[in-house]
């Protein structure tokens, strides 16, 4: 088991979109992919956790902010918003709910999350082997929370106690040998034919992957610039004299992103399989220029 310790984040909804390895939506349900939580406050939204939507984990996790704007303690003007995971060896066994909430509540009081004051966080399992840790780190008394240093060892000491505990591949044996996990043995896929293609067919291949890339309902450049335009929305209504002028910033950003996509559209135009591109994107709703969005809210 390896832990990882991500950037911190001012808002979870880039740890969040991280640990589902997908951009997330404020109607979009984590459900069962929550395996643990700290204790939470009923009033935040209506039904159990697994029932909230990504809007009130997002609440839930931005609370502490508003109810303690001006923390203290080391690092207080640094970004709330933590983030761990850990991945489990490529040899373990599938593990059950239960012992991925085991190892959220061990890892989040080696992290200092869970001392007398507790702090918010959520923990997911959303991919194989994986589980992130997704945390406010302003606890109820509005101190930051103060994690060990270094962090990273406490975490890798607590996931060697996790690996003998639980009956898990250890990351780093005992002796300092290297591990070796004995395969089933593959037969050799023998090598077919080489083919090689013909210029128009190259060219219609990167003009659909150029498409790919620009289109405004399943891209990735769309998708990242609607985490920007949302985080430039949020930080526009921060009573705080640095909110409007970042989230202008990243509003600039977004244009940036746009142009990006307008820009690869334009190159590929008189690629081969580009005008099919075209005429599909004509069927689907036109997406106003981030500056248009941004004067219309």
């Amino acid at each position: 088991m390896i832990p990882y310790i991500h950037e911190a984040e001012f808002f979870p909804s880039i740890p969040l979109s991280a640990a589902l390895d997908r951009p997330v939506a404020e109607q979009d349900m984590l459900g069962d992919l929550v395996v643990a939580s700290a204790p939470l406050d009923a009033g935040v939204a209506a039904g159990g956790p697994k029932e909230w939507m990504f809007a009130d984990w997002e609440e839930y996790l931005l609370a502490p902010q508003s109810l303690h704007p001006y923390t203290t303690g080391p690092n207080a003007n640094d970004p709330e918003i933590f983030h761990m995971a850990v991945q489990l060896h490529p040899a373990d066994r599938e593990l059950s709910i239960p012992e991925w909430a085991e190892i959220a509540h061990r890892l989040t009081r080696v992290a200092g999350l869970a001392d007398e004051h507790t702090c918010r966080w959520v923990a997911l399992q959303a991919r194989p082997g994986r589980l992130d840790v997704i945390a406010n780190l302003i606890p109820d008394d509005g101190a930051r929370a103060r994690q060990p240093y270094p962090l990273v060892r406490a975490l890798v000491e607590e996931c060697r106690r996790i690996e003998a505990d639980l009956g898990l591949v250890p990351a780093q044996p005992r002796g300092g040998r290297p591990l070796t996990v004995h395969l089933p043995a593959q037969r050799p896929v023998p090598p077919g034919p080489v083919t090689e293609q013909s210029p128009p067919a190259v060219a219609a291949q990167l003009a659909t992957l150029m498409c790919q890339l620009a289109d405004e309902t399943t891209g990735p450049i769309a998708s990242v610039r609607g985490l920007v335009e949302q985080a430039a929305h949020r930080l526009e209504e921060l009573p705080h004299s640095y909110g409007p002028a970042a989230g202008h910033r990243l509003e600039w950003i977004a244009r940036r992103l746009y142009g990006i996509q307008q820009d690869l559209k334009a190159a590929t135009a008189d690629l081969p399989a580009a005008n099919e591109h075209a005429a599909h994107d004509s069927h689907l709703p036109a997406t106003p220029h981030p500056a248009s969005a941004r004067r219309s809210r």
